[in-house]
């Protein structure tokens, strides 16, 4: 084998271990892109897998086709233009984004992926043929050089899957990291041309490709300013934005009605009044009553989705607890602290409940379990396992408060799904509504193993009939057990995300909810 022909193998795996990197790191930021204004539901996950798997399909399919009647040039041009329009997905997010808004969240989530990922995936899809085709001069050896190709399309998927989600996104946004792939992408196209020009003697084989590069570079300035392009809304200013590996966190103002809002995508976790820095989320006014209906009084509580930090606050001022904290976004906890003045009085834990959970020491006295919001949630952590878990660290008067987001309470299969998982671990439980007479709604489950006694109580006569108005009743014949091993929560509440979207798209505006 002389020289020429191992750079030539060395130089096609180089470029289908970077091509097969680009693919995950496109497929992964896919969600980062389309989260905040649809989003990080199963729906677009799912959106974003399919629409990989269809263009990597059309790629293959076009790039085998390509390959057989290109005269062994033609590369470094598919490179160029898988460049260009990974470079152009920040350009034009807003655009599509907007466009599809009238769609829904499940086809426009959909439509999305499919305009803004496809194009790009798809030349990159077409590479693999490409240099199969290359490396293959004769039909002897074609099985080995096929599977060669792919395992190291498939090593550079798996090391770029890796330093995205392990180095990359914890320190650099999505934009950033999208145009530094395509930056990689220019350079490689560019690198192959003059390696088709040189060494296959084709004198303007480069010029296709550094026509497209051209282009592709000299969008550089407006793909850099539609990063600082978005507009408020009226009546509401942008505090602070931090985008982590779990969603796109910021402060929103709306001065004219006194409110701050801590939101992650396009859900809102928190909200309190600038003036003063009260909770303006009706369901926490039911959960700060909660220590007084046991019989014992309660010292130690767990609440897991911190939020803004005011419920602690509460059980600490009110009732003298000490609190501990459990949330998985560090840049919600930061803002909790630096934007809502929580202060922490126990133990600040960031990381993920189920993992977290198998670690920690009872007893606690309350846990609040508030990770579920108006948008997606964590179904796997409402399941007879998790309850089961956290059940162990009660102690013997504990109690545990579920806050679940649901659309017509009564006839909600989610909502009597979550009562029927609860009833399978507690023996006692009884709910709340937030705001009676609304069918969406914030609901609380309280479950123990002791009796509950709303009258025996030691709150005012008033607090109790404020409470009474609010005990609610749902049919859990209507719902399943959710387990591990069968949990349809997140269909259940799609009725739910599409409405709890609409009212936060109509609300806050569809230019506030664009990356």
């Amino acid at each position: 084998m002389n020289t020429s022909t191992i750079f030539n193998r060395s130089g096609l795996f180089i470029t289908v271990f970077i091509t097969g990197a680009s693919v995950m790191v496109i497929e992964l930021l896919g969600t980062r892109m389309i989260a905040p204004f649809y989003g990080a539901s199963l729906y677009v996950w799912s959106s974003l897998i399919s629409v990989t798997m269809i263009a990597l399909a059309v790629g293959y399919y076009v790039g085998g086709r390509w390959a057989d009647r290109a005269q062994r040039t033609g590369l470094s041009v598919i490179i160029a233009l898988a460049a260009l329009f990974t470079l152009l997905i920040p350009l034009a997010t807003r655009t599509v984004l907007l466009a599809t808004d009238f769609m829904g969240l499940r086809a426009g989530a959909f439509v999305s992926a499919l305009v803004l990922f496809s194009p790009s995936l798809t030349f990159l899809g077409m590479v693999g043929p490409f240099a199969i085709k290359l490396a293959t001069p004769t039909i002897e050896g074609v099985g080995n050089n096929v599977g060669s190709m792919y395992a190291v399309s498939t090593v550079g998927s798996v090391i770029g899957t890796l330093v995205l989600g392990f180095f990359l996104f914890p320190v650099l946004g999505s934009r950033e990291i999208l145009l530094a792939t395509g930056l990689v992408l220019v350079v490689l196209a560019l690198v192959i041309g003059l390696y088709e020009q040189k060494q296959l003697q084709r004198s303007m084989a480069i010029v296709p490709s550094a026509l497209v590069a051209v282009l592709a570079l000299s969008l550089l300035p407006k793909i850099v300013d539609a990063s600082h392009q978005y507009k408020n809304n009226a009546g509401f200013n942008v505090v602070s934005e931090q985008e982590s590996l779990y969603g796109w966190v910021r402060v929103i103002d709306q001065p004219s009605h006194d409110l701050r809002l801590l939101t992650a995508d396009s859900s809102t976790i928190g909200a309190a009044s600038i003036s003063n820095g009260q909770s303006r989320l009706s369901y926490q006014d039911i959960v700060a009553f909660l220590p007084a209906l046991s019989k014992e009084k309660m010292q130690r509580a767990l609440i897991i989705g911190l939020g803004a930090g005011h419920m602690a606050q509460v059980l600490e001022k009110r009732y003298g607890m000490v609190t501990d904290t459990l949330e998985i976004d560090p840049a919600i906890a930061e803002a909790a602290v630096k934007y809502f003045n929580f202060t922490p009085t126990g133990k600040a834990i960031v990381g993920d409940a189920r993992y977290e959970i198998r670690h920690l020491t009872g007893p606690y006295d309350l846990i609040i379990h508030d990770c579920f919001t108006g948008g997606s949630e964590p179904a796997h952590l409402l399941t007879v396992e998790t309850l089961q878990q956290l059940r162990g660290l009660l102690s013997k008067q504990g109690m545990l408060a579920i806050n679940f987001v649901a659309l017509e309470g009564k006839h909600s299969a989610a909502l009597a799904s979550v009562a029927k998982t609860v009833e399978q671990v507690f023996a006692q439980q009884e709910m709340f509504v937030s705001e009676p007479g609304k069918d969406f709604n914030d609901y609380i489950v309280l479950a123990s193993q002791q009796p509950l006694n709303l009258a025996a109580s030691v709150l005012f006569q008033e607090q109790k009939n404020w409470l009474t108005e609010r005990v609610f009743s749902v049919d859990k014949a209507l719902g399943v057990v959710l387990t591990d091993n069968l949990n349809p929560l997140e269909p259940l509440q799609t009725a739910k995300a599409e409405h709890y979207r609409r009212f936060i798209v109509d609300w806050l505006g569809p230019e506030l909810l664009v990356r």
